[in-house]
């Protein structure tokens, strides 16, 4: 697989996104349903916890990408879904941090909602991987 960022601007890669990514030589794509803080187990964790919560369900992103024998490197396309823009603000960090380590800076889109689908739960991660 090779990708290409298409940056006609260049705020963004400041903040750890490109504007676009072409993709070119892929065999497959993973689309990747939204994953939040929920244990193994289906339950939800680390009520209030903004931090705690996209930590967990970054680690569940990687967990899918490592059930198709992919990793972070894979993702081409993120969307993130919170509760609270100014508090994700706050901790996104733990997301970029966790992507920077892995070297990429997929497509992304941030959306304020007023709740997601578990009650409790403050971010939701949606992306698309390719190898």
């Amino acid at each position: 697989m090779e990708r290409n960022a298409v940056n006609p601007v260049s705020w963004s890669v400041e903040m750890g996104f490109n504007q676009g990514e072409v993709v070119s030589g892929q065999a497959r794509t993973l689309y990747l349903s939204g994953q939040t803080a929920m244990s193994k187990e289906g339950r939800p964790e680390h009520d209030g916890d903004m931090a705690a919560q996209l930590a967990l369900a970054v680690d569940n992103v990687e967990a899918v990408l490592a059930a198709a024998d992919m990793s972070l490197t894979n993702l081409v396309r993120l969307n993130v879904y919170t509760t609270d823009v100014d508090l994700l603000f706050q901790h996104y960090g733990v997301l970029a941090g966790r992507l920077g380590a892995s070297g990429v800076a997929p497509a992304t889109t941030m959306l304020g909602v007023t709740r997601l689908a578990v009650p409790g739960q403050l971010v939701e991660l949606e992306g698309t991987a390719v190898d």
